[in-house]
């Protein structure tokens, strides 16, 4: 590993930090390294309309004592381009210019249409020296969900099941209005994880009636996400758990079928990734349009219902990033090729 990639992979981590609190901003972390090969300031973006990582590692290193003639000898490093626009905030590019930095190193160029090399360009004009491209595979696996967003003009789309050792989601029959489980409570605590870094979660009208599901997640402590609902015949009233105030609730009058419709409403509404949580029907569609781009799928190895609501079954060209034991449970995780 070069130095340019060990402070890279720094700002990678140091972003991690940010991840379900940022929307709709990129995940950013960044490092200040002196002429002497030391780190003085480190920092990454936290909340959207706050400090940008950039500000944030200056802002560090100043509270250390480091001032102008320690910048004018150091490198900065950014996973992602610099921001070359006045959003919420000033343009981290024009103050990495005013710090008079002797080297910006970068990740990646940023995608959206605000900045997209704008903000390189700012930066060597003023006759700093630049760096693209470290570890820019990492830096892109980071921000997949911003980027497919601006790139796709469509939220990242994360399917996520659970389903019994032979192949049920739900059994025939049941007696309550609620979920029956099927996974553990730590696969349940690694589900409602899951929903605080994402930005949305989706089901069907149908799963809402059957199981009244308030679709938090209340096992983890993070910002819930927006819930969507697909109720193309306006049947889920105020009475519903997923209509209370613990989060947001957005109803679209559109049916399973239409997955292209549903993901460019999301678009419309700024929602950057989204778990489509069920049930079978509605997960099956999007299977069989091609649109998504990971899955989650929980087995409780230990739950047969003998029949039921057959689980969704994945096609098309996938892998699976990886499988692990939660406790008795499966978990496998696949991505889109």
């Amino acid at each position: 590993m070069t130095t340019e990639d060990k402070y890279m992979q720094r700002c990678l981590q140091l972003a991690q930090n940010g991840l379900g609190t940022t929307y709709p901003n990129p995940l950013v972390g960044s490092v200040i390294v002196s002429e002497n090969d030391e780190i003085i300031g480190e920092g990454w973006h936290l909340k959207s309309g706050e400090p940008h990582a950039e500000v944030n590692a200056v802002r560090d290193a100043e509270k250390k004592g480091y001032d102008g003639d320690a910048f004018a000898k150091a490198t900065i490093y950014v996973n992602l381009e610099p921001c070359s626009h006045t959003g919420k905030t000033p343009p981290c590019a024009s103050m990495i210019v005013q710090k008079g930095f002797k080297k910006v190193v970068v990740g990646t160029l940023d995608p959206h249409d605000k900045v997209a090399g704008k903000g390189i360009t700012i930066i060597e004009k003023a006759g700093i020296e630049v760096v693209v491209g470290i570890l820019e595979k990492e830096c892109n696996e980071l921000n997949k969900r911003f980027f497919t967003f601006h790139r796709r003009q469509r939220p990242y789309v994360i399917l996520k099941w659970a389903e019994t050792s032979d192949g049920f989601i739900a059994p025939a029959t049941k007696n309550e209005q609620q979920p029956v489980w099927i996974t553990n409570k730590y696969s349940r605590q690694l589900s409602h994880q899951l929903r605080a870094e994402e930005d949305a979660i989706l089901v069907g009208a149908k799963t809402v009636i059957d199981d009244n599901p308030s679709l938090t997640c209340r096992d983890w402590s993070g910002k819930n996400p927006t819930r969507v609902i697909l109720d193309s015949r306006n049947s889920i009233t105020s009475d519903y758990q997923v209509m209370d105030d613990a989060a947001p609730t957005l109803k679209l009058q559109l049916s399973s079928s239409n997955t292209l419709e549903i993901l460019n409403s999301l678009y419309q509404n700024n929602v950057q990734s989204v778990i489509i949580e069920g049930g079978t029907t509605t997960i099956q569609s999007f299977i069989d349009t091609g649109l998504w781009d990971e899955a989650y799928q929980f087995m409780g190895t230990e739950v047969l219902f003998h029949e039921g609501l057959q689980a969704p079954v994945l096609k098309g060209d996938y892998s699976m990033l990886y499988r692990k034991m939660i406790a008795n449970d499966v978990l496998k995780i696949y991505r889109k090729k």
